[in-house]
């Protein structure tokens, strides 16, 4: 499955996303060929964790949350990190921005910690999706369906629990992403 000529937005915590979480999915959508944007809270660098508490490294980041808008993308992507994944629920653009990909019926992916931004976004609601089991109680409270399993579609919402479930997140992610282009192109948009 190609994603030429999708653009695919993905976000950055200044520090604190779990670089794995963020690096593999990266990968993976520029190398089936997407136009990928690195967005943080603003423009500079970003470092990451490994395990939420060792350093990683620093990634730069191509464009600040205030300057995008997700009618410039065809999807997202939410790496986890207990510590990113709460420094950018805190900031009302970047929710609002993850909001607007649900009101626009764009295809989201979210592992680890990630869908605290979901439901901080309030979009869990009716949704069946996975995540580290800690916010499994955050999920249920917001009117998710919390399961346990590798990986979770749910009306273009993908979902996974944590690094070692990153071979699927990142298959799912190109398969789903790619059958949205692929819808959208079929009908002309």
């Amino acid at each position: 499955m190609t994603l030429d000529g999708k653009k695919v937005a993905i976000l950055i915590a200044p520090q604190g996303t779990e670089e794995r979480e963020f690096v593999q999915p990266r990968d993976a959508v520029n190398q089936a060929g997407a136009s990928l944007t690195v967005i943080g809270l603003e423009k500079g660098e970003a470092k990451t964790n490994n395990h939420d508490v060792e350093p990683g490294g620093s990634y730069a980041i191509d464009a600040a949350i205030g300057d995008v808008s997700a009618d410039d993308f065809d999807a997202l992507i939410l790496p986890g990190g207990c510590v990113g994944a709460d420094k950018l629920r805190a900031s009302e653009e970047v929710v609002a921005f993850v909001r607007a990909f649900f009101e626009q019926q764009k295809p989201v992916a979210a592992i680890c910690h990630a869908p605290w931004l979901l439901v901080e976004a309030n979009v869990v609601h009716g949704r069946t999706l996975t995540s580290f089991p800690s916010i499994k109680t955050d999920i249920g409270n917001a009117g998710g369906d919390w399961v346990d399993r590798e990986v979770v579609v749910d009306n273009g919402l993908i979902t996974s629990r944590n690094p070692h479930d990153l071979p699927a997140f990142c298959a799912k992610i190109i398969e789903e992403f790619g059958e949205g282009l692929h819808a959208a192109q079929a009908q002309g948009v």
